[in-house]
This record gives C-alpha cells, structure tokens and sequence, in this order.
C-alpha cells in the first residue's frame, strides 16, 4: 500500500524532472584493452547489434565486405583512389550488457553470435543497475520538497569468448550448449507454417458449416417434398 500511496501522490503533486541510471560495473576484470562492450536497449535493432559484433569477431571474405558497403546516396565510398579505411583487427571476447526491458535482446544476440561462431565460450553474470528519478514538485509554491526515487532493475553480463575460460565460475557454459536453444527457437519460427496450416484447418471446418448450398434441404423441405409427391 506505501508504494501505491506514493506513486499516487507523486502523479498528483509531482512531475519527473529527470532519469539517471547508474549502470553496473563489468563483471569481468582482466578483460583486454580492445574487448568491445556492446549496450544492448530496449529500442536496439538486432539487426544491428549483431553486424557490429560479427565484424569484430569473424573474418569476412572481400566480397561479403563489398556487399555490405552502403550506396553512395547512403553514405557509401563512392570516390575513385580513395583508400579503404584500416581494417580493425579481431577480437577474441565480445561482452553484451543489457538491463531492464533490453536483457531479452541480449540473450538473443548472444545466442545468434554463438550459432555463427562456433566453439565460443560462455560467462554470465546477473547484477543489479540503479535508476534513480527525481521528482519535482508541479507547484513549487506549495511548500513540497523534491523526491529522489531509486529502483534496481536486473542487468546481464554476457562473455563470449574464443579462448577457454574459468569453467568452475557461475553461470560458464561450455561451446555447443545452444542447440536445444535453438531447436525451439526453429520450431518457433516453423510454427508460423503450422500456425497457416491450422488456420487453413479452422477454415475448412468453418467453410463446411457456413450457409446451405442449393444441394442441400433441411428436414422441413424434405417432408414438405414427400408431401407433394
């Protein structure tokens, strides 16, 4: 009842100032200078995520690079003699964090990158980030002082890495360990089939009982056929 209490009151009397989350620290100390950190949110495109993360950790062959590159009226190199820029070396352990609503997608990324690349080691932790709101008063005349709200929301911390890692740690899965995963994931996917089919089904069964053709006569009008006869 005091939580609700105070959200009601803060809806009345109080208006949101602003949002500052206190991110959680990496998890995993040691990491080399060039690991990248990939900040998975809520609003992140998949699609994106994952391109930036191939290409730091998969070598691509000249074509595949090629087809990447975006047109000129999308920003692409378009300039004859220009030099390519520097290829930036590999890496060999990518980290993806999420929190809140954003830990889902980041699962998601991380299991897509393992499908890609195989024999890829595993370390998650789950930790907690601070989201601190402040709150000001809507009639500052009314003698209220602002509220400073703090909430945790679950963040993950996922590592993939080429090399072995501590497999006597928490939460360390050893490569090969999506295939379940992705089994029902494949299903999921394949369900749409199975989902049209049993729309199709739906339809049959609904497209047998809807109307009365000419053929058909009810009982009345068979009775009322003998009749005349």
């Amino acid at each position: 009842m005091r939580g609700n209490q105070l959200k009601r009151k803060l809806m009345e009397n109080y208006t949101k100032s602003r949002t500052v989350e206190q991110p959680s620290v990496c998890p995993f100390p040691g990491l080399p200078p060039d690991t990248p950190q990939i900040r998975v949110k809520d609003g992140s495109k998949i699609r994106n995520l994952l391109r930036y993360a191939l290409s730091r950790m998969e070598a691509k062959p000249r074509a595949a690079k090629e087809e990447e590159q975006p047109p000129p009226e999308e920003g692409g190199m378009a300039v004859e003699g220009q030099q390519e820029a520097p290829t930036r070396p590999l890496c060999k352990q990518i980290v993806f964090t999420a929190s809140g609503k954003g830990v889902s997608k980041a699962i998601t990324c991380a299991e897509i990158v393992k499908r890609r690349i195989k024999s890829l080691h595993q370390l998650t932790k789950l930790l907690y980030s601070t989201v601190v709101e402040v709150w000001e008063p809507l009639e500052p005349a009314a003698g209220l002082d602002s509220l400073t709200v703090s909430r945790n929301l679950p963040a993950i911390w996922i590592l993939l890495s080429k090399e072995p890692l501590d497999c006597s740690q928490h939460g360390y899965q050893a490569p090969g360990r999506y295939d379940a995963l992705w089994a029902q994931s494949n299903t999921r996917e394949e369900g749409g089939g199975l989902t049209a089919q049993r729309a199709g089904q739906r339809k049959k069964r609904g497209g047998g009982s809807r109307g009365k053709g000419p053929g058909r006569h009810t009982g009345r009008s068979r009775e009322s056929t003998k009749g005349q006869s």
